[in-house]
């Protein structure tokens, strides 16, 4: 499927838009390719644009001051990324988001999302539902963390994610779920052997 298919699919799953309207989104995306491990943003800097992942994956993530990293979410394709603090204050942000593989995004710039508001005002009921479930999510994901053991989180993740469970590295998942990976290696060991 075409970049611009994807995207339109995405968008049209909650908005009703017309030929003409189509063609202007589309029109202020800008493609961008990642190789593994390539920085979109880098913590400090300021968010100019949100991603929109139509192949490979990324990651959003912060580094504490003991250099240990926290996986904040995972962005594959079909989903939406961006450090939401960063792009709506237009300060300095808190997130680094770096390819996972060699990944490809349309990205939208927060100049051209505001035009898109004045020119297609319903492009702002797509966005505020984009925005208001990531805010249910990591609301939950933060009371999970607080009050669950790391194998509920785990589960959780496989329910959110489904499509990475195989493919991320474990690290990057007990990262996620906010475990050492030697922790984690021992958790899903034992979880196979309860399955068995």
């Amino acid at each position: 499927m075409e970049a611009s298919d994807l995207i339109l699919n995405n968008i049209t799953g909650y908005i009703h838009l017309d030929d003409k309207d189509k063609a202007f989104f589309i029109s202020l995306l800008k493609p961008m390719k990642l190789k593994r491990r390539q920085m979109l943003l880098r913590q400090g800097e300021v968010c100019r644009f949100s991603s929109f992942v139509t192949q490979g994956c990324l990651r959003g993530f912060s580094v504490d001051e003991n250099g240990f990293e926290h996986v904040l979410n995972f962005a594959p394709q079909n989903w939406w990324i961006a450090d939401m603090y960063s792009l709506i204050t237009q300060k300095p942000g808190v997130l680094n988001i770096d390819a996972l593989e060699d990944t490809e995004v349309l990205t939208l710039s927060k100049i051209n999302q505001e035009e898109l508001y004045v020119k297609i005002p319903v492009f702002e009921r797509f966005f505020r539902i984009i925005i208001e479930n990531s805010l249910v999510t990591y609301q939950q994901r933060l009371l999970d963390n607080l009050s669950l053991p790391a194998e509920e989180r785990y589960n959780n993740f496989c329910r959110r994610y489904p499509t990475l469970i195989t493919c991320l590295p474990s690290k990057q998942i007990a990262a996620y779920i906010g475990v050492t990976p030697e922790f984690f290696s021992k958790m899903r060991h034992q979880m196979l052997k309860k399955k068995t």
